[in-house]
């Protein structure tokens, strides 16, 4: 049996415009779950014994490039009594300007993004980023199914 990348190349090549219709839609899903991960993990936890507000800034600070990857930014952090939210404007333009073969670079950007998602100070880490990584084939395989439904294939 053909792998899941062959069977993929398989009928993308077949309609035009399935590969990048594909590729993006997917890039976009994997934007979006990592959002909800973070949600689920972090901001839907029990909050911290410190107190710490949450202000959504994490959530926030996700960008995208085509380019390189979005480095963390050490003075990244969230102003005293504001709140901030998910705006995936840049994310969908980055993705939107992708190309079949070009790569999509997402990453956390806020100071101590690393240090929730490994863990610090004796607290466990909350890897959300991996975890959606880790869903990449089946987001794949299910635009893939879902953009057979629309075309009736």
């Amino acid at each position: 049996m053909a792998s899941f990348g062959a069977q993929v190349a398989n009928w993308v090549d077949q309609v035009e415009g399935a590969s990048e219709a594909v590729l993006k839609e997917s890039a976009q899903e994997l934007a979006e779950q990592s959002d909800q991960l973070l949600v689920d993990l972090v901001y839907r936890a029990p909050v911290s014994p410190s107190g710490y507000r949450r202000t959504g800034f994490l959530r926030s600070s996700l960008m995208a490039s085509t380019v390189q990857m979005p480095a963390i930014n050490p003075t990244a952090q969230p102003a005293k009594k504001r709140n901030y939210t998910f705006d995936a404007t840049e994310i969908t333009a980055a993705i939107a300007n992708m190309e079949l073969g070009g790569r999509l670079f997402m990453g956390y950007v806020a100071a101590y993004s690393g240090h929730v998602h490994y863990g610090a100070n004796g607290r466990a880490g909350r890897p959300w980023v991996d975890l959606a990584a880790q869903r990449w084939p089946s987001i794949v395989a299910d635009k893939e199914r879902e953009l057979k439904a629309r075309l009736g294939l």
